[in-house]
């Protein structure tokens, strides 16, 4: 090796470290120019048995980019969560293993919120899972109503496929304890933002780390906690979905867009695509 060579080496060598440390020294942040339906963090209050959760997103999606935007805060009796559901989205049938994973919550009286894990995009960012790598985007827990957060997705998007599914909940109380599991991360990201990343921390790793948090070791380690559109067999072979006769019965049963598009938008929209 010619001393040329070697200068050039360790130059290169330098400069990789100072990419590095650049990296490694950037910092989260819940104070950026956040498109308008990732703007506002929501945030819980408990109160005993009740809990408030502000900056609940109720958007009227005509189009993705088309709507109306609306944002409540809700009461619920936390000893009346009553069912979970999980809701699978395709973003393209043809590309299999990506997908997106919602949580839902059922109380006994049938209101219904749930919640979405989420890339926190600023103003003219788009995501892309390489990206998800590299400190890029930020997380967010998105509490949203039912025809909002599943809405957008069955009705708007013209070539994902949205499965809705009843979860199966093993021990009492466990519903509860999924929903204060699910509030206390989102009151911790509201003072201590983190960012996201495309293998450690997404939607799905999230909802497995939830669970498991609530029931240890419900849900075992494997690829499609990762590649989520893999997780049919992962929710069959494990009991965490209701299955109706055979896993391929239920994935044709549960899939909700042709229902989600006709519904005339007054109806409760949650009803609506169960009927």
């Amino acid at each position: 090796m010619s001393a040329i060579e070697g200068i050039v080496i360790v130059i290169f060598v330098i400069a990789l470290c100072l990419v590095i440390i650049r990296h490694l020294m950037l910092k989260p942040s819940n104070n950026r120019s956040w498109v308008n339906d990732n703007d506002r963090l929501a945030n819980a209050e408990f109160d005993g048995n009740y809990v408030t959760i502000k900056n609940i997103r109720d958007f009227n999606w005509r189009s993705t980019r088309d709507y109306d935007e609306r944002w409540i805060e809700k009461k619920f009796n936390l000893t009346e969560v009553s069912k979970l559901w999980f809701v699978l989205e395709y973003f393209d049938p043809k590309k299999r293993q990506m997908a997106h994973t919602i949580l839902g919550f059922e109380f006994k009286d049938g209101s219904r919120i749930c919640c979405s894990i989420e890339v926190r995009r600023e103003k003219g960012e788009k995501y892309h899972p390489i990206r998800g790598f590299f400190r890029q985007y930020e997380l967010i827990y998105v509490w949203a109503t039912e025809r909002d957060a599943i809405g957008v997705r069955a009705r708007c998007r013209k070539k994902s496929v949205t499965h809705l599914f009843e979860a199966v909940v093993l021990g009492p109380g466990n519903e509860r304890k999924m929903l204060e599991s699910y509030l206390k991360r989102t009151n911790k990201l509201y003072e201590s933002p983190e960012w996201y990343n495309t293998i450690t921390n997404t939607c799905t790793t999230n909802i497995v780390n939830h669970v498991n948090e609530v029931y240890p070791g419900r849900v075992p380690k494997a690829i499609s906690i990762f590649l989520p559109g893999l997780s049919p067999k992962l929710l069959y072979n494990n009991n965490l979905v209701k299955i109706d006769s055979s896993l391929e019965n239920t994935l044709e049963k549960s899939i909700i867009d042709s229902k989600a598009k006709t519904w005339d938008g007054k109806s409760d929209f949650g009803n609506w695509i169960r009927k």
